[in-house]
């Protein structure tokens, strides 16, 4: 099995993409999905995040407010670094069990949608390919006025808080353009999809943990024998 990194930039249309790709029947597991998971009521990454940021961040159900913590990451890079280094370790441990179970059960490819795929890096080695959901500066901010309902500056600011796109699309391997139509994007899913599809790589890492597996049990076997003899 090789793994897939899906990424983009708010308002650049990755979730779109992600569902298409769903729909086509691709297995995929959401950072974000994940992200919500792992910062339930009473989890380990819950209370540090409360230690740090205070009771003033919660629903009155308990749960995070997610726009509340949003606001005050995005105006302070050092909270962001903050919560990043509180949820990113929890995300992948959650991430890596669910590619466990995918291998498990036969998949070839996992793709792997994360926001901050080339800001954090830490996933990236582990990846055949990178795949950035682009679209032009101007179309980006557009939509996400019109998304959330924020005015120029405040849709600048969230903007200005991540990686340009125009550097994502510089390292990633793959590129779906999606500053046009609805219809050209999802032509662009639909070869990439056919290009995973039709990949032969997961023969090379298959190989790979085949070998890797009967090494070990090579060295199990040389072990015992030193022991019995």
């Amino acid at each position: 099995m090789f793994l897939v990194g899906l990424t983009g930039g708010i308002a650049s249309g990755k979730s779109a993409v992600s569902s298409q790709l769903k729909e086509l029947g691709c297995p995929l597991i959401d950072a974000d999905l994940v992200a919500r998971k792992v910062v339930k009521p009473h989890s380990p990454a819950y209370r540090l995040i409360l230690r740090h940021f205070g009771q003033g961040i919660l629903l009155d159900n308990g749960e995070i407010d997610r726009q509340k913590l949003g606001q005050i990451i995005f105006s302070n890079p050092e909270k962001r670094r903050l919560l990043n280094s509180i949820t990113h370790p929890e995300i992948h441990k959650e991430m890596f069990k669910q590619i466990l179970l995918y291998f498990i059960k036969g998949y070839r490819y996992v793709i792997l949608d994360v926001p901050l795929l080339f800001e954090t890096r830490r996933l990236t080695r582990f990846l055949t390919h990178t795949v950035v959901v682009y679209c032009d500066p101007a179309t980006q901010l557009s939509r996400l006025m019109q998304r959330d309902g924020l005015s120029q500056e405040e849709a600048e600011q969230r903007t200005g808080a991540q990686m340009p796109l125009k550097e994502k699309r510089g390292l990633a391997s793959h590129v779906i353009e999606n500053s046009g139509s609805r219809e050209d994007t999802h032509r662009q899913v639909l070869r990439l999809h056919t290009k995973l599809e039709d990949s032969m790589e997961f023969l090379v890492v298959r190989a790979v943990a085949v070998a890797a597996v009967a090494g070990l049990g090579g060295l199990f076997l040389y072990t015992v024998r030193l022991l019995v003899s």
